[in-house]
């Protein structure tokens, strides 16, 4: 009799633990509802796009690596600040994203080193896609083309692209038209020798006036800053090359990678890019 009293005991005891499991569920239940409405998504982490939350390389912060030698592009205000074209750009960029920009100025060689290494998160310089360069680096889609030129001196006798064969040329060093430049005459360059790489354009140009150089290849919109502010100048007519501006990439940070290029898109779309590059190139 008293095994049949204690099992009873125990059944009726099971029953109730059960039971009060059931009203602590349906209690809980609707709680998790408001509670998931009233945390705002992302607030305390990286904000999240189509592909989830993604990393940088400070929390918080979006880090441009440049070289602020390249006007309209990017150059130095007389506060030392960087502006131009990839600058506000680049803001723009944090601001949709969510982040505090924060730019690096640098050599352009260290520029990308500091994205290949994944001390910046990216790059912007009026950098080119080349296929050296996507084998260490991603790249987002283009947001301007840019345009290769030759700047000679008004005396020059140097006519066309054809003309630099046997002369000396500069450029900047790390571009593409230093690459391009320098490759072998089988591939459309003058070959290693007939080229001499400066640290920025504006050493390059300065190289030209002193008659160190015959000719110096550099990118259209840096090319007209600095005609403009070097009498004695002038460049040919005919464009060197013609090529794609993108942001240079850390790569496998897939996530950043893509957030970065919807934030592009759309501001393609909504016209600010456009307004941006109109702000510092002005239509002829």
């Amino acid at each position: 009799m008293k095994k049949f009293l204690a099992l009873m005991l125990a059944l009726v005891m099971v029953f109730a633990l059960a039971a009060c499991g059931e009203a602590e569920t349906e209690e809980t239940t609707p709680a998790t509802e408001p509670a998931g409405e009233e945390t705002p998504a992302g607030e305390e982490t990286a904000p999240a796009g189509e592909t989830g939350e993604f990393t940088t390389v400070e929390e918080g912060k979006l880090i441009m690596a440049t070289n602020a030698a390249f006007p309209p592009y990017e150059m130095t205000d007389d506060s030392g600040a960087v502006i131009g074209i990839d600058a506000d750009l680049a803001a723009a960029i944090a601001e949709k994203l969510g982040l505090e920009l924060v730019i690096d100025d640098m050599d352009f060689d260290g520029a990308l080193l500091a994205v290949q290494q994944g001390k910046a998160d990216m790059m912007l310089a009026g950098l080119s896609v080349t296929p050296d360069r996507e084998a260490v680096m991603d790249f987002s889609d283009s947001y301007a083309t840019g345009v290769q030129v030759v700047i000679v001196t008004e005396d020059s006798d140097i006519a066309t692209s054809d003309d630099l064969v046997g002369k000396l040329i500069g450029t900047q060093r790390g571009t593409t038209g230093y690459i391009y430049a320098s490759d072998t005459p089988e591939n459309g360059g003058y070959g290693e020798d007939a080229v001499i790489p400066y640290d920025n354009g504006i050493t390059a140009v300065q190289a030209l006036k002193n008659g160190q150089v015959d000719a110096v290849i550099i990118d259209n919109g840096p090319a007209q800053e600095f005609v403009a502010a070097n009498p004695g100048l002038k460049i040919l007519e005919t464009p060197w090359v013609e090529e794609e501006y993108a942001i240079g990439l850390t790569k496998g940070n897939d996530a950043l990678n893509a957030a970065i290029n919807n934030a592009l898109a759309e501001l393609i779309e909504d016209g600010t890019v456009q307004s941006i590059i109109d702000k510092y190139i002005t239509a002829e």
